[in-house]
């Protein structure tokens, strides 16, 4: 077993359930750990717990009467909390849960405290990442930020330059909210237009505050984008971004929800293209950030074909670890999904495209290419607040 990563789990995670019907199904989360076990993952990285988030690690980022709202909702459903974002919509009330979300915070919070100590270097909740609530209420399928938490916490211990990436296909928005005038850390979101998609925001030229000009960054690429185009996009600005703030932790938010599969969005990528990010971003954490990295799930609505295989290419990467993509699924998870869902599950932990090709901005910008004229867009809007040249 390695020392040098944990996976931040615990089974309690699998009660954040808003319902039958519901897109943000919690069986994902149930048959990754099942495909990390299968692969024998969990001899490889040190298995985890931790105890929820409590009131005063809640209230780095939540204000106090949106931590009691959460609680009233808890314990009665009926309650009328729609101005908590706790209605009837996305994000409805459910039993136990401020309980169960304050765990997932607390599991992301820990491993925080982890990698600012130095051992383990790595730490992972695909749990996690729940990126859209909001210091006042609850958003898009999301009570509380852990991933905002987790950033509020090594702050708290002194970190001084922190950065979150952010790829899930929507825009990683209360995390760059809670972070908008802090300029101590840099939000970066490679997300779908927001003309397209939820929640709206996370357009280039939103880039920070007054406090932190250039804290913000988001690449925002056209529906339809698929591997070459959004990796080309991602290795065209996060690097150098990286290399000018020279970040003390790399915390990343690693949302299925890009996938071609995906059934709330509109973007084109395969695993193997999810995987190489996954493998950036080690490589990344190392290069830049003394190997510091925090690594969360995120949104992601294929539970069976997609999420399962895509969070462990993560875990195994944070293992270091890594899952050749050719490999089949083992047959124990084949048969568990079917068991748990009457639904066939995928059979190898590629969709056949191997590893996904891209091409360098220093390759040459075609003016024809809208995935092009995003990245422009996003380094004309922020690489000069870093003194980078667009």
């Amino acid at each position: 077993m390695s020392g040098e990563a944990r996976l931040m789990w615990d089974d309690g995670v699998t009660r954040y359930n808003f319902g039958p019907g519901h897109p943000m199904d919690p069986v994902r989360l149930e048959l990754t750990r099942r495909l990390v076990g299968a692969f024998g993952l969990d001899r490889r990285i040190e298995v985890t717990g931790a105890r929820p988030a409590g009131e005063s690690t809640l209230q780095l980022v939540h204000h106090p009467d949106y931590i009691s709202a959460v609680r009233a909702a808890s314990e009665d459903l009926r309650h009328g909390l729609e101005h908590y974002g706790l209605g009837d919509g996305d994000t409805p009330a459910f039993p136990r849960m401020h309980e169960v979300s304050a765990l997932i915070a607390g599991l992301s919070v820990a491993g925080a405290e982890f990698i600012s100590e130095g051992s383990p270097r790595h730490a992972v909740n695909f749990a996690g990442g729940l990126h859209h609530a909001m210091p006042g209420s609850a958003s898009g399928f999301c009570v509380y930020n852990d991933a905002a938490l987790a950033i509020a916490r090594l702050l708290e211990l002194g970190m001084e330059r922190v950065v979150y990436l952010d790829v899930d296909v929507h825009h990683g928005d209360g995390v760059q909210a809670a972070f908008w005038n802090d300029p101590r850390v840099l939000t970066i979101s490679l997300h779908e237009h927001p003309r397209a998609l939820f929640p709206g925001t996370g357009w280039p030229e939103e880039c920070g505050g007054d406090a932190a000009p250039g804290g913000a960054v988001n690449i925002a690429v056209p529906p339809g984008t698929s591997d070459d185009g959004w990796l080309r996009a991602l290795h065209s600005v996060v690097p150098e971004l990286l290399e000018a703030f020279r970040p003390q932790a790399l915390v990343t938010q690693h949302g299925a929800d890009t996938h071609f599969e995906d059934p709330l969005a509109h973007l084109a990528l395969s695993v193997d293209a999810q995987r190489g990010a996954m493998e950036a971003c080690h490589d990344w954490a190392h290069e830049y950030a003394d190997g510091r990295w925090l690594a969360l799930g995120g949104g992601g609505y294929a539970v069976v074909d997609v999420v399962p295989r895509a969070w462990t290419h993560l875990v195994a990467t944070v293992a270091h670890a890594p899952v050749d993509p050719a490999t089949p699924t083992p047959e124990e998870w084949q048969q568990a999904v079917y068991a748990r869902t009457r639904a066939g599950a995928p059979q190898r932990m590629t969709d056949g495209r191997g590893d996904a090709g891209w091409s360098s901005w220093e390759d040459g910008y075609n003016p024809a290419d809208p995935v092009d004229q995003a990245i422009l867009a996003t380094r004309r809007a922020v690489f000069p607040h870093h003194g980078l040249l667009p």
